[in-house]
């Protein structure tokens, strides 16, 4: 499976391309700014998007979303509990000093327990909110990797202290959904360096006690 990360945007957003070489299908997790550069790496791996997947509504993940969706006419995948936030794009724009970009349409439901594919690799979506109510991970048992936008980062977790966050709920959601995978299982964040759950579990301080 092809595998690329272009760190995106203002923030700094860790947007993954993932793509079947067979195939040439291709996903699109979290294009949070830069479509230009994002469409440039998809030519060069010469792959077509059948798919956008947010993780979550918040503005450094969405940003460039809705140029991406008219350049390549692929389905857009939220969970619903997150299209509250998602209608407050200029709000979320303000607290940032940037204008709002334009709002894509949201075409398929990122429900707990669908599966998406690339090609012949398989996701499956896991609903982990607490950084946000509708917060999704990806996790591809193949490859052993879990894309876990904005809930789990090297020795930390999703802020909770914007609406809708919840500090219970991420740690709930990191132990009810996370745990229970491999160890060896290599966690994407949507910021910042990739690690792996055996790191965090036995480093990340807000995990000692789950």
């Amino acid at each position: 499976m092809i595998h690329e990360i272009l760190p995106v945007g203002l923030l700094q957003c860790n947007c993954s391309i993932l793509g079947d070489e067979a195939s040439r299908e291709a996903l699109v997790i979290d294009p949070g700014d830069q479509a230009d550069d994002i469409l440039a790496a998809l030519a060069r791996h010469k792959l077509r998007v059948s798919g956008i997947v947010v993780t979550h509504a918040h503005l450094d993940h969405v940003g460039g979303l809705q140029e991406l969706k008219a350049a390549t006419g692929a389905p857009v995948w939220m969970h619903p509990d997150d299209l509250e936030i998602y209608a407050h794009l200029e709000a979320q724009a303000a607290w940032l000093g940037m204008e709002a970009p334009p709002r894509a349409a949201i075409d398929a439901q990122a429900r707990d327990g669908a599966r998406l594919r690339a090609g012949s690799t398989e996701l499956e979506i896991l609903h982990t909110p607490g950084h946000s109510p509708g917060s999704i991970s990806l996790w591809i048992p193949t490859e052993k990797k879990l894309l876990a936008g904005d809930t789990l980062f090297q020795d930390g977790i999703g802020r909770t202290d914007l609406p809708g966050g919840d500090g219970r709920r991420i740690l709930r959601s990191i132990r009810e959904k996370y745990f229970p995978l491999p160890e060896e299982t290599l966690v994407i964040p949507g910021h910042g360096p990739s690690t792996t759950l055996a790191r965090e579990r036995a480093l990340n301080f807000f995990l000692q006690h789950l």
